[in-house]
C-alpha cells in the first residue's frame, strides 16, 4: 500500500468516525428535545385544565341566586338588590327596618352556602364587602365619607355574625373577609339617584392555589 492509499483509507475512516458521532449527536439532541417536548406538553395540558376549573368555579360563583345579588361583569362585583340604603350619615343596621335585615341575613347564607358547597382543598375564597357612601355634606365634612361607608361594611359583617352568618374572622377556613370603605368614589355607583349609593356592594374572589 503506498502513501496515497494510506492517506485515503485514514480520510474515510476519520470521515466515518466523523458522521458516527454525528449521528450519536443528533440522536441524543432528538431524545432530549422529545422529553422537554412531553413535559412542556404535560405542562400545558395542567394549565389547561386549571384554567378550565377556574372558569368553572367563577362561574359557579357568578350563579349566586340572582333574587339577591346582581353581578355586574365589568366590575366583576355582586351587588345585593335588596334596598338597603342606609340614612344619611347612617352606618348601623338597627336603622335599617327589620324585613330588610332579614332578607340581607338570608343574602349572607347564600354566600355562606356557595362558599361551604365548592369546598376545595386547593380553592379559597376572598369575600370583599365594600362599603359606599353618597355625595352629601354628612356633617358638613366630606372626608368623612371613607369612614363612613368603611363602617357600614364593618356593620354588616358584624350583623352577619351575630346573627349566625359567620365567615369572617376565621369561622370559614377557605374564606377571608375583607372590609373595605370607597367612600363616594366606589364603582358602579347609582347615577340617577344618589342616596341610592349608601349601600355596600359584595365582592366574592376564587384564589386558585395548586389544583392536582
Amino acid at each position: 500500500m503506498n502513501d496515497s492509499q494510506g492517506k485515503n483509507n485514514f480520510f474515510w475512516t476519520s470521515y466515518a468516525d466523523l458522521l458516527t458521532s454525528l449521528f450519536f449527536v443528533m440522536l441524543v439532541l432528538y431524545v432530549v428535545t422529545f422529553v422537554v417536548l412531553k413535559s412542556e406538553q404535560a405542562k400545558y395540558k395542567a394549565d389547561a385544565e386549571k384554567l378550565r376549573r377556574i372558569q368553572e368555579i367563577e362561574k359557579s360563583v357568578n350563579a349566586i341566586d340572582s333574587n339577591y345579588f346582581a353581578y355586574k361583569p365589568e366590575y366583576k362585583k355582586h351587588i345585593l338588590k335588596i334596598d338597603v340604603q342606609f340614612k344619611t350619615g347612617k352606618k348601623d343596621m338597627e336603622n335599617i327596618n327589620p324585613e330588610t335585615r332579614q332578607k340581607i341575613i338570608r343574602a349572607g347564607q347564600l354566600i355562606k352556602e356557595k362558599i361551604v358547597n365548592l369546598k376545595d382543598d386547593n380553592i379559597k375564597y376572598l369575600v370583599i364587602i365594600e362599603g359606599q357612601a353618597s355625595r352629601d355634606n354628612f356633617e358638613g365634612h366630606k372626608k368623612f365619607n371613607y369612614e363612613l361607608s368603611y363602617s357600614r361594611a364593618l356593620s354588616l359583617l358584624q350583623f352577619w355574625n351575630d346573627n349566625n352568618v359567620a365567615i369572617g374572622e376565621g369561622k370559614l377556613k377557605n374564606c377571608e373577609v375583607i372590609l373595605a370603605g370607597s367612600g363616594e368614589y366606589g364603582e358602579p355607583r347609582d347615577v340617577q339617584d344618589d342616596s341610592r349609593n349608601q349601600r355596600f356592594l359584595i365582592y366574592i374572589i376564587p384564589k386558585i392555589g395548586n389544583i392536582r
